[in-house]
């Protein structure tokens, strides 16, 4: 696919030169969807993010099945995409999910903690210390084991029940988390309430507590129209990791109030513009989201994808 007018860059000196995104489609893109997705197109769908320059991709979630039926075929997945040139990491929710990861040669996982004792309680059915206990060891293992580790954190802007999260709480669940040994944390603005002032007064109260920029990403919902106005604070403050989805795919199935992850190819329209580096095909990344979209039977949400696709249809 041609990429007809893509954005003058103009960069800025207070911005990375270089940005690593965390590509979350096929893992957080796909897991509330209703219809099952084929085995064989999810690897297609990651072969193919692979091929347009995504050097991240999460790939699947060594889950129960009964939590997450979308991705009970982990274990078959999972090979078919193994040996790709790309960075594949798996959600493992505890010891036997990591097990199962290791037993097929993973060599990146990610476990998802809470920032609130509600959210906590939905997702985990624990309370935020006993969610913590229980990544411990998962943790420990996985580094013996020279595996590397993300620590997701949810809820760290708002929450559905709670409503606005305090900073402090945030601040402690992260350097829970990296104490533990986690290599890097992914902040989540679940529902999608954050603003920019707000990413800007979080990323600094991590700061101040020995929780560096450059051992986080960000992972914001664009419910209310502002992930991109997120990122680019986030971006601000020397953060160079980005969690994105293919297409805009995704939600989360605990927060009923949270629609889609930020577009990827939306992230990187703005990153072009900005003169920033992702080492991505951007003609390629949207032929990937519009032939995923026509598996699912429903136009891709991303306004860049939407954009693309109607201008090269229009060439021909």
């Amino acid at each position: 696919m041609t990429v007809p007018g893509l954005p003058m860059a103009v960069p800025s000196r207070d911005l990375p030169t270089r940005v690593r995104i965390h590509e979350v489609g096929a893992r957080d893109g796909l897991q509330n969807e209703k219809a099952t997705v084929p085995t064989e197109v999810k690897a297609e769908f990651i072969r193919r993010l692979a091929e347009a320059g995504l050097t991240t991709i999460e790939a699947t979630s060594f889950v129960h099945p009964k939590w997450v039926p979308q991705l009970a075929d982990a274990e078959q997945l999972f090979p078919m995409v193994r040996d790709l040139h790309a960075a594949l990491p798996v959600l493992v929710p505890n010891e036997r999910g990591l097990d199962r990861a290791l037993g097929l040669g993973a060599r990146r996982v990610a476990v998802l903690a809470s920032a609130t004792e509600s959210f906590a309680k939905a997702n985990l059915n624990r309370t935020v210390d006993e969610a913590l206990a229980m990544f411990e060891p998962v943790v420990s293992r996985a580094k013996a084991a020279s595996v590397h580790v993300r620590g997701y954190l949810s809820m760290c802007f708002g929450d559905p029940w709670e409503g606005a999260v305090p900073i402090p709480q945030v601040v402690k669940v992260c350097r829970a988390l990296l104490d533990m040994g986690c290599d890097e944390l992914s902040l989540g603005d679940t529902i999608g309430v954050a603003t920019p002032g707000h990413v800007v007064a979080v990323l600094a109260a991590l700061d101040e507590a020995g929780v560096p920029p450059t051992a986080l990403g960000v992972h914001f919902h664009d419910t209310y129209g502002q992930a991109l106005a997120n990122t680019l604070a986030a971006l601000q403050q020397g953060v160079t990791t980005v969690d994105a989805s293919a297409g805009g795919l995704g939600g989360c199935p605990y927060a009923k109030s949270a629609t889609g992850n930020l577009a990827t190819e939306d992230l990187v329209w703005m990153l072009r513009g900005l003169g920033i580096d992702t080492g991505i095909d951007l003609g390629r990344l949207v032929a990937t989201s519009t032939w995923m979209a026509a598996q699912l039977g429903r136009p891709s949400p991303s306004r860049t994808v939407r954009a693309l696709s109607h201008e090269d249809t229009e060439e021909h």
